[in-house]
């Protein structure tokens, strides 16, 4: 439900800033860079790219690969 995942999404937010550390895994990728600091890919198990997550937004590879852009 699209309603419930941005309820979830208002809830990590507010969490990451009290300071909390969250590790997240999300399929949908855009949303998640977008809540991140940081933001990583993995690929068959082993990490293939890391780095800001505003910065990966706006990599060609990531928008390619993952955000179905390009």
């Amino acid at each position: 439900s699209p309603i419930m995942v941005e309820k979830i999404f208002e809830v990590i937010r507010n969490v990451s800033a009290q300071g909390i550390t969250i590790l997240l895994v999300e399929q949908n990728a855009k949303l998640a860079l977008e809540a991140a600091h940081r933001g990583y890919v993995m690929e068959s198990g082993l990490i293939t790219m890391n780095g800001n997550a505003k910065d990966m937004l706006n990599d060609p590879r990531v928008k390619a690969a993952y955000l179905g852009e390009g």
